[in-house]
This record gives structure tokens, sequence and C-alpha cells, in this order.
């Protein structure tokens, strides 16, 4: 299953990167792929993943990043 979300803090593909590594570290997460210019995050996984979980990881990757 492929669940998106917008993403909103980046400004440049470091942010990305750094977003698709920290939520690829989720357990459950099978795929990431993160778009700077879209503003958008799509997750692979083959059950649903607790949204709580995506929302620490991007935290981690940076302070100014936030999902929804």
């Amino acid at each position: 299953m492929i669940t998106s979300y917008t993403v909103s803090g980046m400004t440049c593909h470091h942010c990305a990167n750094a977003i698709t590594e920290e939520v690829s570290a989720v357990p459950g997460v099978t795929g990431v792929e993160v778009s700077l210019e879209d503003a958008k995050m799509d997750v692979t996984s083959e059950a649903p993943v607790d949204f709580d979980r995506l929302v620490e990881a991007v935290y981690e990757a940076g302070e100014q990043y936030s999902i929804a």
C-alpha cells in the first residue's frame, strides 16, 4: 500500500534526503519517496503505519518539518 502525505518546511534536496532516511527506518515502512517540488511524501508499506511514528521520524529529520 502507498500512503501520501503533505510535507511542509522543506527547502532543499538535503531536507528531502533527511526525511527519506528517517522515515525509511520506521518499522513497517518498505519504501519512501519524497518530492521537494510537490511538498509530498509517499510511504510504501504492507500494512498501515502508525501516523505518530511517521510524525516523530519527520521531526527527527528536522524540527522545521511537519506532515499532514
